[in-house]
């Protein structure tokens, strides 16, 4: 009896540390220079619903780097890593979770597909439970291709991609195909990611002056979104074709099978407390 009594002892020990496990979420920016990317990016509002779904809501970080350079690059990769490893170190994290939009996607795949390029990869790849990637740039877009030939149509999508930056270059579909095909996993016939690549597809863009859904995000990006979709497939967010987004990894969902009134989320709108958005991340957490 006393045997059986240490035993269930222990069991319930067990499963006490691992109800109180130390999760965190870690918000990953997309192409761009931040420094304060909580305010200039996300938004509070969508970070503070968000990162609700946590037994600690305060275990969480906003990443701040110069993704405006390729993916590998110290002040992209390396300064995600130096970042996520502070967190995992001073939180004592050992759940992490990133959710990612667009280019950073990119920067959380280098790492993931390659953990002997810095020996603070193993680290994170080692706590990290799954990445929440919102509409990936895994295939590269058209948008990046037109924006470095430096054509009138670089006008349209500046404010989108910061014109002709590593990144940018980074980003082109041919570029996106070379590196899927020899340094990043989680595409068709590369080994998987070493931890989930989770996908949300955002589906088409919304501007209706009369509808007020435009206006979730801001109605000028919806607007800016509408004209950069006809470059793009019929299956886009006005950035990205829905099969470069689905491109890595596994889809989690397409916007429009969970949002509220099944609404498409563009762009802007996928990082932005819109349509429910913010409320199905909280519970997948």
């Amino acid at each position: 009896m006393k045997i059986f009594n240490t035993l269930l002892l222990l069991s319930l020990i067990a499963i006490c540390s691992s109800s109180y496990a130390d999760k965190g979420l870690a918000f990953v920016h997309g192409t761009g220079k931040q420094t304060n990317a909580l305010d200039d990016y996300w938004t509070a509002e969508f970070v503070d619903s968000v990162r609700q779904g946590l037994s600690n809501p305060n275990k969480y970080t906003v990443i701040n780097c110069d993704f405006d350079q390729y993916m590998w690059d110290d002040a992209a990769a390396g300064c995600l890593a130096s970042q996520l490893n502070n967190f995992i170190t001073n939180d004592n994290i050992d759940d992490l979770i990133m959710i990612t939009h667009s280019n950073g996607g990119n920067i959380a795949r280098w790492i993931l597909s390659n953990p002997t390029w810095d020996a603070s990869y193993a680290s994170i790849i080692n706590v990290t439970s799954n990445v929440i990637a919102l509409a990936p740039s895994s295939g590269g877009t058209p948008l990046a291709d037109a924006a470095i030939e430096g054509n009138v149509f670089e006008q349209a999508v500046g404010w989108l991609l910061g014109y002709q930056s590593d990144a940018v270059k980074q980003q082109q579909v041919s570029w996106m195909d070379f590196y899927n095909e020899t340094w990043l996993y989680g595409t068709q016939n590369r080994p998987a990611t070493l931890k989930p690549f989770e996908v949300v597809v955002g589906s088409d863009v919304s501007s209706a002056v009369w509808d007020h859904d435009s206006y979730c995000g801001g109605y000028a990006s919806q607007v800016a979104l509408e004209t950069t979709q006809n470059w793009l497939d019929n299956c886009s967010d006005g950035f990205l074709d829905c099969k470069s987004q689905n491109a890595a990894g596994s889809v989690w969902f397409l916007d429009t099978s969970k949002t509220n009134d099944r609404e498409p989320l563009s762009h802007q709108q996928s990082r932005r407390t819109c349509f429910n958005l913010d409320t199905l991340l909280r519970q997948h957490i």
